[in-house]
């Protein structure tokens, strides 16, 4: 066993130069998409309205094991790439664990997360078309400000709806996104048929990210020459952050370990699904036997409370239905601090492993979440962003049964971003007036209640 660095850079040249697709290595795929008007399956031709032609076929492959990574796009991925793979021997020493932490850290750029890896390609093929602009929703604003400095690369126009309860929170990432010259609006808003049917119903509404996703795709499907991009739960999504996850298992490799337990926080799955691929791909095909864990918001706990079911990705019931764990696209989450985690239901990949016994799930209220943010703060020297706190806390948990064991193992987990556009959930949390709410089984039922109704499906 070779001694750790306290932080591994892998070279340029050690960057992968494919994207792994998960999928062409899972026994039982991902049900497919259902066109809403027919409830028949959808072509890769359907999703051309609102999707990049190439966008559209990468998430209608499930067959091709891995999908070269185009030349302009590692030209990009250079600017912050690779990231480092540290090990947190501080916090090992304060938790006085046998277990070895490990952590992938994706906040090394401007958007200070991990949604810029699928930001570049997403503008790169929107370009690569000769797309006019394109349209996206953000929760928490990482993903809209990741866009925002990938079209602002390539020079394609943004405009960004951006959930109203992180609209309000996070002022500055709406400051950031302006800067890189994508254009901003709180959602729901009234710039949309959606958006005017939410607020008609309650002027007051904070928002969610399916009721940003309607605003988006609605203003794309209705645009001269425009699309629509997303920054989780799609497939392709998932495709294109599987070098966090690549990345890592190079790294771990070189120093001669490989990781009993992979942990990622869980919103609609794009980190925590492009973390876990390589050693799910192990998991798989019967090489190795990681536990992997999603730890998700008591406050929307879609895996650990939701149904696995058809429904629709948005609130506007827009979009193709998806097979996912969802708490129903009508649920409309407590505003927490964690906005990137606020969606109602799981990327289908994840749902259908989940499902099939190979992953697991925990939830978590938001006060235990910014108790191991501030420990891993004092002991590692990084303010994590809410949503990676989540990870943060279940490697706190793995790390503490080890100790009560007396088990020496190796946790993975994604730190996913820095929290310094969080400063007011902070501030909250250390004036003791952050509260935790937790959905009943009848608040729940309500939005799970009005799941589609599908002849011969469900």
């Amino acid at each position: 066993m070779k001694k750790a660095p306290h932080r591994l850079y892998l070279t340029e040249e050690q960057i992968p130069t494919a994207w792994y697709n998960l999928r062409s290595d899972m026994k039982e795929k991902p049900e497919p998409m259902l066109n809403p008007a027919t409830g028949q399956p959808v072509s890769e031709e359907d999703l051309y309205p609102v999707f990049c032609k190439e966008l559209a076929h990468q998430e209608m492959d499930n067959d091709t094991p891995y999908i070269e990574i185009p030349a302009e796009v590692l030209e990009m991925y250079k600017n912050y790439r690779p990231s480092p793979l540290c090990r947190a021997y501080n916090l090992e020493k304060a938790l006085d664990t046998p277990a070895k932490i490990y952590y992938k850290f994706e906040g090394n750029n401007t958007s200070g997360s991990h949604k810029l890896n699928s930001a570049i390609p997403q503008a790169y093929y929107a370009k690569k078309q000769g797309l006019k602009g394109v349209t996206t929703e953000t929760g928490a604003g990482q993903w809209g400000t990741a866009l925002a400095e990938a079209c602002c690369y390539f020079g394609l126009p943004l405009e960004v709806y951006m959930v109203k309860a992180s609209y309000n929170q996070k002022p500055f990432r709406k400051a950031i996104m302006q800067t890189f010259g994508a254009s901003v609006v709180a959602s729901p808003s009234d710039t949309t048929n959606a958006g005017r049917a939410l607020l008609a119903e309650n002027p007051d509404n904070p928002g969610s990210l399916g009721c940003a996703i309607s605003e988006a795709v609605e203003r794309a499907v209705t645009g001269d020459n425009v699309k629509y991009v997303l920054g989780s739960v799609l497939n392709q999504v998932l495709l294109h952050q599987s070098i966090v996850g690549l990345e890592s298992a190079v790294a771990m490799e070189l120093l001669d370990e490989y990781p009993d337990v992979v942990i990622g926080c869980a919103g609609g799955g794009s980190n925590l699904g492009g973390l876990i691929a390589p050693f799910a791909k192990d998991k798989l095909q019967g090489r190795a036997n990681p536990r992997l864990v999603a730890i998700e918001p008591a406050s929307c706990p879609s895996l650990t409370r939701g149904r696995y079911a058809y429904d629709f990705c948005d609130t506007g019931k827009i979009t193709p239905m998806a097979k996912m764990y969802t708490l129903g696209c009508t649920f409309t989450p407590s505003p927490i601090h964690a906005g990137g985690l606020r969606y109602h239901g799981m990327a289908p990949i994840l749902s259908k492993l989940y499902h099939d016994g190979y992953m697991e799930a925990r939830s978590v209220a938001q006060t235990h979440v910014f108790d191991a943010a501030t420990m891993f703060a004092k002991y590692e020297s990084i303010l994590p962003a809410p949503e990676s706190a989540h990870a943060i806390w279940g490697a706190l948990e793995e790390a503490k049964r080890c100790r009560e064991e007396g088990r020496s193992e190796t946790i993975l987990f994604g730190l996913t971003g820095t929290g310094f556009f969080d400063m007011t959930a902070y501030e909250n949390y250390q004036n003791g007036k952050m509260n935790d709410y937790i959905p009943t089984d009848e608040e729940l039922a309500v939005s799970m209640d009005r799941l589609p109704k599908i002849p011969g499906v469900q």
